[in-house]
């Protein structure tokens, strides 16, 4: 149906905003608070985006038959014209003929021909306007579904950041040295030396994730990929890692359980968090506005660490932005490291990359 219909996917999103509503409000009761927070988050974003790209979809095809019915114009007033005279005159009239019952034959002959096309193009009119002022009816409805959607949204991230600081219940696999950290990160000057100098500052112990999983894992955030692995920028300058672009305010999660080495400001990337999911294997995340948990802990696969930056867009600036035929803007981007060793590797070797 959302093939044919393109406010069906508009619909489905908004019935998923609902859904995302009633699992906000039975979340509080849950013995696995943070895992119903992480999952009604990413409900909603998911909810959002389908919607945001419905409502698109559909702002097309209103201008598309509006378009159309304007261009048809004549044609409609014409056919118009027809059904109303005949549905002013009688039947038996008309079937009269001046030459007599021959021609009165040969008229209605006519006559039954003419009407199953007339009616053909009657029921296209009629469901051409049915579906105009569907749309209609869904575009003014778009800033309330996109206003409660946002709000949910907003109150899920709060909830799920207060409950990840009240969190207790995760192992610790050690204990962090912050002098040493601090001594760390003061005396490095390259993200490639700081994650050598970590591995080697601090024995995690085995880390919890089988390494047979490499190659399948969703990337950490949702997004579009901007830039791949040693790919130059605008500038020419290469990363040993990808670039994700993502929406403001995204969640960024864990894929695979991993042991947190690092979380916190780092050189000229933001906030990073580096997790090991392996022996000698790292995850490097950096870029975010927010980052979760604390170093030593193990965080089991899908547990938040961070959210990314930026302000979310106004419902008029989203509304502007689908009238317009945009898909949305993903403002912020997530660079993904990962290393092996002492070496930075290609992230395809352990992430779903497209």
């Amino acid at each position: 149906m959302a093939q044919t219909d393109p406010s069906a996917a508009a619909i489905a999103a908004a019935d998923r905003l609902e859904e995302a509503g009633a699992a906000l409000a039975a979340a509080d009761g849950r013995s696995d608070r943070i895992a119903a927070l992480t999952q009604t988050v990413q409900a909603y974003e998911d909810g959002l985006v389908t919607l945001r790209d419905g409502l698109r979809r559909a702002a097309i095809r209103q201008r598309t038959l509006e378009d159309d019915l304007a261009a048809r114009s004549d044609e409609v007033a014409r056919l118009l014209g027809v059904l109303q005279t005949m549905g002013r005159a009688p039947a038996p009239l008309l079937l009269l003929h001046p030459s007599g019952p021959t021609g009165t034959a040969r008229a209605g002959m006519m006559l039954s021909d003419v009407t199953p096309g007339l009616q053909a193009e009657v029921d296209i009119l009629r469901s051409q306007l049915d579906e105009v002022a569907a749309l209609r009816d869904l575009q003014n409805r778009a800033a309330d579904l996109l206003g409660k959607g946002l709000a949910g949204a907003q109150e899920a991230r709060t909830k799920l950041s207060a409950a990840i600081s009240d969190r207790t219940d995760l192992p610790q696999r050690y204990t962090e040295d912050a002098v040493q950290t601090a001594l760390l990160v003061a005396s490095t000057e390259t993200l490639d030396a700081f994650a050598s100098g970590l591995l080697r500052a601090v024995d995690g112990g085995a880390a919890p994730l089988d390494a047979t999983v490499a190659g399948g894992l969703a990337l950490p955030v949702q997004g579009t990929l901007l830039r791949g692995y040693e790919q130059a920028d605008a500038a020419g300058i290469t990363r040993p890692g990808v670039l994700i672009a993502a929406r403001p305010r995204a969640l960024v999660t864990t894929p695979g359980a991993a042991t947190v080495r690092y979380r916190g400001p780092l050189l000229d990337y933001g906030n990073v968090t580096i997790l090991e999911p392996a022996a000698d294997v790292l995850w490097v995340f950096a870029g975010m506005a927010e980052v979760f948990g604390e170093v030593g802990q193990v965080l089991p696969a899908g547990s938040p660490v961070g959210l990314m930056g930026g302000e979310t867009p106004a419902v008029d600036t989203i509304l502007s932005e689908t009238a317009q035929g945009v898909t949305g803007s993903q403002t912020q981007t997530l660079y993904l490291e990962v290393r092996e060793g002492q070496s930075p590797v290609d992230p395809a070797t352990w992430f779903a990359v497209e």
